[in-house]
């Protein structure tokens, strides 16, 4: 079969590989469509510092059952199915509590938990082996543009889920970076609550796509962009800001736009630092946490929001051996939404 290599540091490989076959527990996913991913290109430019090299890419997979491996139950073979991002054990603590993007047998402090196309190989193939367990069905939704659902759907749940009891009505909450995440976030707040959304992005077409969405509010990032949301508020500040972009200026923007016991969720990978200490924190009582993937429980909510048509992905479709064009286009900006690698 043929599939997408990370071969070496930076270096992304076309190869031909054999068919693999599911073990005990194991399915096997004939892929229909594959999405591509910022975090994509934050491992091809972390160059050697990144520690696994031959690996399938791809965290964002959907496709039908091709093959059962033995005791594995729960699927049979033609059902449509999406792949969890977070391979998680299911029976630890923080598991058992629903925590399960936190598992403490397949992550730990200084590592995620277990994540195609990152710790074992992903969905840019034709097939890819999946734990029964990972697999989940996905009804009438079309499995091509459904795979983005696992990442650009889930992670913006999950972090929207931490800060859902702010998202009142009359909140306000400022979402940066309409890309991937972002604009499947923004649907997902605008289904879920009565909060007003502020579209914080630099590109014009990605703010008219907010627009589109259901943005109350659209801001390119500037000088003044920190004023304009803060007179929304009459200089109180936002209940909430969702940073899907995470570099140091959208960072110092959520800082700079937060009402005190605001929360904060940086889900970008961009590098940024908050400005916070022990000494001075303004204003007081700010919750800034970092977010990663989501839970079983927020998979199940994004699939089912996707399923009544309240939340959708926009996409653009590749094939799987234009995968450097794919890459080329969303290094470039020039994508609205995901772009979908399709064997």
């Amino acid at each position: 079969m043929r599939a997408v290599k990370l071969s070496s540091p930076g270096t992304v490989t076309f190869e031909e590989v054999p068919v693999p076959e599911p073990g005990a527990g194991e399915i096997r996913v004939k892929v229909a469509g594959a999405g591509l991913c910022h975090s994509d290109l934050h491992v091809l430019d972390m160059g050697d510092a990144w520690p696994a090299f031959g690996l399938t890419m791809g965290h964002e997979g959907a496709g039908i059952v091709d093959a059962l491996g033995p005791n594995a139950t729960g699927h049979k073979v033609g059902d449509p199915v999406i792949v969890n991002v977070v391979w998680s054990c299911g029976n630890c603590r923080a598991c058992v509590e629903g925590r399960d993007n936190a598992c403490e047998v397949t992550g730990g402090r200084d590592s995620f938990p277990t994540t195609p196309g990152l710790s074992c190989d992903g969905a840019m193939a034709e097939y890819m082996i999946v734990p029964v367990r990972q697999a989940l069905p996905l009804g009438d939704i079309d499995p091509v543009g459904a795979g983005p659902l696992t990442d650009a759907g889930l992670t913006p749940m999950h972090a929207i889920n931490t800060v859902k009891h702010r998202l009142t009505p009359g909140a306000t909450a400022v979402i940066i970076g309409i890309g991937g995440l972002g604009h499947v976030g923004l649907q997902i707040v605008k289904a879920i609550s009565a909060a007003r959304v502020v579209a914080i992005d630099a590109d014009e077409k990605k703010l008219e796509h907010a627009k589109q969405l259901g943005a109350d509010f659209t801001f390119a990032p500037g000088p003044e962009t920190a004023s304009k949301i803060l007179e929304l508020t009459n200089g109180y500040g936002v209940d909430v800001v969702l940073d899907f972009v995470g570099v140091q200026p959208t960072v110092d923007t959520a800082a700079a736009v937060i009402a005190p016991e605001g929360l904060v969720r940086l889900v970008g990978l961009g590098g940024g630092a908050y400005p916070m200490n022990a000494d001075v924190a303004a204003p007081w009582g700010v919750d800034v946490q970092r977010s990663y993937g989501g839970t079983r429980a927020d998979l199940l909510e994004v699939l089912a929001l996707a399923a009544a048509g309240k939340i959708h992905l926009d996409y653009q479709t590749y094939p799987l051996e234009d995968f450097q064009q794919a890459i080329d286009d969303l290094r470039a900006g020039k994508l609205v939404g995901r772009a979908i690698l399709v064997p």
